[in-house]
């Protein structure tokens, strides 16, 4: 039996940050990564550059904002197949969801890989924040169907909630704020009660383990931080996860995205 890691990063521009995953990708040595942030339009998108690292790279974008993509390395996966680029059923112009199945060369498993740029919301009660509970309603009944079709399944991305306190560093000034407010959070919950794992909290029950910083008041060196990259995985899977992890070597690069990688290693 190998072991597979998938991973999830928003790049917060990957224009900018381009350099920066390319070399992430040849040190971490995922197998497959969903972004979230890619923030191009799809012909300004580098697509010959990723295939030069090794991936074969599905995508969706739009300038200045959102934009989501799907990398997997071609030496352990097949070309992706049944791609999903747009969440069913949900008429949206904003870029952010991506589906594949990728299925390994070696032992033709299949592995239904999801990535997601949730809505941030803004501000509780705006019609942001309704928009994002409604994106993240349809996305849930989206998972229902597919996990009927596909038990084998990750769901990764910029969740924009911190699921739990300990996912927060200052949790009593953020009650009931974005990202953390009790709907954003029962949202949340509803995915679990599909069978979905949050993979990280399967091997760790750390607190002051975060995946974002803001970038004003030295927020990454005060370990200021929130838990809001996440990897869900199937009940299916979820006796499968080997180790679960947030990558913080890239949020401490020059000109970093203010999100660092979350990691989920899974024995086939």
């Amino acid at each position: 039996m190998s072991n597979i890691t998938l991973a999830s990063w928003n790049v917060n521009s990957l224009k900018v940050r381009l350099p920066q995953l390319l070399d992430w990708l040849k040190t971490s040595g995922v197998d497959a990564v969903v972004l979230q942030e890619t923030k191009l339009t799809d012909d300004l998108f580098p697509a010959e550059s990723i295939r030069e690292a090794g991936y074969d790279v599905v995508f969706t974008g739009q300038k200045t904002y959102n934009g989501v993509a799907l990398l997997s390395k071609r030496d352990v996966f097949l070309p992706p197949e049944d791609v999903l680029l747009g969440l069913p059923d949900f008429p949206d112009d904003h870029k952010r969801f991506v589906a594949a199945t990728l299925v390994t060369r070696l032992e033709e498993k299949a592995i239904r890989f999801i990535g997601g740029y949730f809505p941030n919301g803004m501000t509780p009660g705006s019609w942001k924040y309704l928009y994002k509970l409604d994106w993240i309603a349809a996305l849930t009944r989206h998972l229902k169907d597919t996990l009927t079709q596909c038990p084998d399944l990750v769901l990764g991305g910029d969740f924009n909630i911190a699921p739990e306190d300990a996912d927060v560093w200052n949790p009593a000034e953020r009650k009931d704020d974005i990202l953390v407010s009790a709907p954003e959070r029962a949202a949340f919950r509803e995915l679990l009660k599909l069978g979905l794992s949050d993979s990280f909290r399967l091997v760790s029950q750390e607190s002051a383990r975060y995946s974002w910083w803001d970038y004003r008041m030295k927020g990454f060196e005060n370990n200021h931080g929130l838990r809001i990259d996440h990897l869900l995985v199937s009940e299916a899977l979820k006796e499968r996860v080997k180790a679960a992890d947030i990558d913080t070597g890239p949020r401490g690069n020059l000109q970093p995205s203010d999100h660092a990688p979350a990691t989920v290693t899974l024995e086939l």
